[in-house]
C-alpha cells in the first residue's frame, strides 16, 4: 500500500481492508474514464459492490469531477437509495437508479460503468446500433442489448426495464443516451467499456469516410465473441499496467 492510501486508511479506521481496496479500484476506473476522454462534466457514474455488504454499492459523490475522485470520497449508498455512511452526501438521481437496477438484478456484477462519451451516443443514435465493423465490436457479437431511451433515468420503474434489457450481456447501448457495461470485477468492467468505446469510435470513423463497408460473415463473428468469454481470454489483465499509469500522473487517487 502507497504511503498516501496508509495515511487515508488510518483516518478511516472503520473501513474494512478489503472495502478500502474496492474503493482504491473505483477511484482509479474513475481517474481511467477522466484520463481517456469518456467524462461529461459529472453526469455519468461508475459504481462497484462493497465487499461482504450484501445491497451496498460504492458511487461517486455529485459535483466531483472524475478526476476529483478518491477512494475516501466515494459514497456508499443501499438498493433503496439509502446513504449508508453520509446521509446528507449528494448523490445523482440518475446514478442511484441506474446502478441500483443492475446491482439488485445481476447478482454476478461487482461493478457498472455508464458514459455519455461522444462516440457512443453517436452509435446509440443510430437505428442499427453497433455494427460488426471491428475486432473489438466482434467481442460483443451477439452479446449487446439495447434499452430504449425513456428520457432522464429518475423514475424508479425504469429499473425493471434496465435490468430485462440488459440479460446477462457484458454490455448495453442506452438509445440516443449513452453506453454501460458491466463486469464481475472492476479491471473486467473497465475492459468492457474501453472495448465497446473503441468499437464505437471506429464505426463512427469508418462510416464517415462514406465508403462501402465490410462486414465479416456471422460465422466469423461469433467465433470471435466465443474466444472472448473463453477461460484464457486476458480482458481484464491490463489493469495493473493502468494503475501503473496513473500512479506515475497521480496517485492522489489512493487517497
Amino acid at each position: 500500500m502507497s504511503p498516501t492510501a496508509a495515511v487515508s486508511r488510518a483516518a478511516k479506521p472503520n473501513i474494512a481492508p478489503a472495502e478500502w481496496q474496492q474503493r482504491v479500484n473505483l477511484a482509479a476506473c474513475y481517474r481511467l474514464a477522466e484520463h481517456f476522454g469518456w467524462t461529461d462534466l459529472i453526469y455519468t457514474h461508475i459504481s462497484a459492490r462493497v465487499p461482504d455488504e450484501p445491497g451496498h454499492f460504492l458511487l461517486n459523490r455529485f459535483g466531483l469531477l472524475f478526476d476529483e475522485v478518491t477512494a475516501s470520497n466515494l459514497i456508499k449508498v443501499d438498493l433503496e437509495g439509502n446513504l449508508v455512511d453520509e446521509p446528507d452526501a449528494p448523490m445523482h438521481r440518475a446514478g442511484f437508479v441506474i446502478h441500483s437496477a443492475i446491482h439488485g438484478g445481476r447478482d454476478d456484477v461487482d461493478c457498472v460503468i455508464h458514459t455519455h462519451s461522444k462516440a457512443g451516443v453517436a452509435v446509440a443514435a443510430m437505428k442499427d446500433g453497433l455494427l460488426p465493423l471491428s475486432q473489438h465490436a466482434q467481442l460483443f457479437f451477439g452479446r449487446v442489448s439495447y434499452h430504449d431511451y425513456e428520457g432522464l433515468a429518475i423514475d424508479i420503474d425504469e429499473r425493471q426495464r434496465l435490468v430485462r434489457d440488459l440479460g446477462s450481456n457484458p454490455v448495453m447501448i442506452l438509445r440516443n443516451h449513452g453506453l454501460l457495461a458491466v463486469g464481475t470485477s472492476i479491471p473486467l468492467a473497465f475492459s468492457n467499456l474501453f472495448n465497446l468505446q473503441f468499437a464505437c469510435e471506429t464505426q463512427v470513423l469508418a462510416m464517415a469516410g462514406n465508403a462501402a463497408l465490410n462486414l465479416p460473415s456471422a460465422a466469423v463473428s461469433e467465433h470471435t465473441a466465443e474466444l472472448a468469454v473463453a477461460p484464457e481470454a486476458p480482458f481484464g489483465t491490463e489493469w495493473a499496467g493502468l494503475l501503473r499509469k496513473l500512479d506515475r500522473m497521480d496517485p492522489s487517487y489512493r487517497t
